[in-house]
């Protein structure tokens, strides 16, 4: 597959030329600009490489692999941890249910609630597909030694939990206290 962005090194000169007299944190914006990069450099590749080949989504996956890891969980907490909102997941829940990877159990204690399990089918498909997910997973980071990966995993980890731990709290500092503005439907605004 032809490469269809720009090089990252000259995206990054092309960074430093454009914002090199203003006045910010140049090695922290690295840092996320690179962790977002990475983030879809690596789910373009997997999806293209090893998911596309069984008709999944990077979406449809994370929230297989969630409940492969979970067992059956809370809709609510399937989609918390995958990242994505509830509508999102009602629809990829209902595509994965269509091909009978997932089952919607009804909450022991509260009928308003659902949880998610994996039908056999789908913890089959796991077993058989997340070894090749992890070639991939190993593919990527092979530039990288064993040492480095740790190190590497932890620094992100340590990101994540600074804003899982303190994130809320610098919203709401930035908004001071304020809820944030409902976000635009894609319409431009009244002039």
């Amino acid at each position: 597959m032809p490469l269809t962005q720009r090089p990252i090194v000259e995206t990054e000169q092309l960074v430093k030329a454009k914002l090199g007299d203003i006045p910010i944190r140049h090695d922290q914006m690295a840092v996320v600009a690179n962790i977002h990069r990475a983030a879809s450099a690596v789910r373009q590749h997997v999806e293209n490489s090893v998911l596309r080949g069984v008709d999944l989504t990077w979406t449809g996956f994370v929230v297989l692999w969630v409940v492969w890891i979970s067992g059956e969980t809370e809709t609510r907490l399937v989609a918390e941890e995958a990242g994505i909102s509830k509508g999102t997941l009602t629809g990829v829940a209902r595509t994965l249910e269509s091909r009978g990877l997932v089952r919607r159990i009804e909450h022991p204690s509260d009928g308003r609630r659902v949880l998610l399990g994996l039908t056999d089918e789908g913890e089959a498909l796991m077993r058989t597909l997340f070894p090749d997910f992890n070639a991939e997973e190993a593919f990527v980071a092979a530039p990288l030694s064993a040492e480095e990966c740790r190190a590497t995993a932890d620094a992100l980890r340590r990101i994540v939990v600074q804003v899982e731990t303190h994130g809320e709290d610098r919203r709401l500092e930035l908004l001071d206290g304020a809820e944030p503005a409902p976000r635009r439907s894609g319409r431009r605004p009244k002039s």
